[in-house]
């Protein structure tokens, strides 16, 4: 009855996992008689619950290939912590190859912002939120296992509490205050900003009164001389 119950819990996480198809390539394999043709297929699985993994496949048409690479993504899936079920814990780099991504928190609402490749494995991972940003090479293969070498390192205040022996309370505690502190950094960053453009447009408007006095004085002292000019040749006639 347990190996049942086990067996058709197993079926019903088998069932719930999403697949995402990320790339098709056509290869070919130079042998005695010529060239062999075949496909080569990428592809990420997860639940939609913290788990993704990935996959690469090869075979002489697209269905098999695939089919290779969903198995193999499907035996090599990871666990990733999320905050609160939708975006990641903290800011994160993954690096792999010529492949550099850059992937940050985000609040509610802001949905998910990624490229192709990078949209599907967070797509199948449970990503409700976040911002990431391709640097590197653009090739599927590694964009994805960036993503992934920078999953793996994910770190949740749960494991940083286990490993400092300390509460989840303290270390989110400290989080918060710390995203205070950049809060009130970008305010009076922006505030000092907003003072010395004020500053700059009064010295501006000064100049330019001072300009038009300068202007209007010259005007002044040309007219009288403009006067004798015309009365000396008034003169002369």
């Amino acid at each position: 009855m347990a190996v049942n119950m086990a067996a058709s819990e197993r079926s019903k996480r088998e069932d719930e996992i999403v697949e995402k198809l990320v790339s098709i390539n056509r290869v070919s394999k130079v042998v005695k008689g010529g060239r062999r043709m075949g496909f080569a297929a990428l592809v990420v699985v997860g639940d939609s619950r913290g788990r993704v993994g990935f996959g690469t496949g090869k075979a002489r048409e697209v269905p098999s290939a695939i089919r290779k690479a969903t198995d193999k993504a499907r035996g090599q899936m990871i666990k990733v912590p999320l905050r609160e079920g939708r975006t990641l814990h903290h800011d994160i780099t993954g690096i792999f190859g010529a492949g550099r991504v850059h992937m940050r928190a985000a609040p509610p609402g802001t949905g998910i912002i990624a490229g192709g490749p990078m949209r599907a494995v967070f797509e199948a991972l449970g990503i409700q939120d976040v911002v990431s940003k391709s640097i590197g090479s653009a090739n599927p293969n590694n964009m994805v296992r960036a993503t992934f070498q920078a999953l793996e390192r994910m770190v949740s205040p749960r494991d940083i509490a286990a490993k400092r022996s300390k509460k989840v309370s303290d270390i989110i505690a400290r989080r918060a205050q710390g995203r205070q502190e950049t809060e009130t950094k970008t305010e009076s960053k922006s505030e000092s900003k907003a003072e010395s453009e004020a500053q700059e447009k009064k010295a501006s408007s000064k100049e330019q009164t001072k300009e038009k006095k300068a202007s209007a004085e010259n005007a002044k002292e040309q007219e009288p001389t403009s006067k004798k000019s015309t009365t000396e040749k008034s003169k002369a006639e």
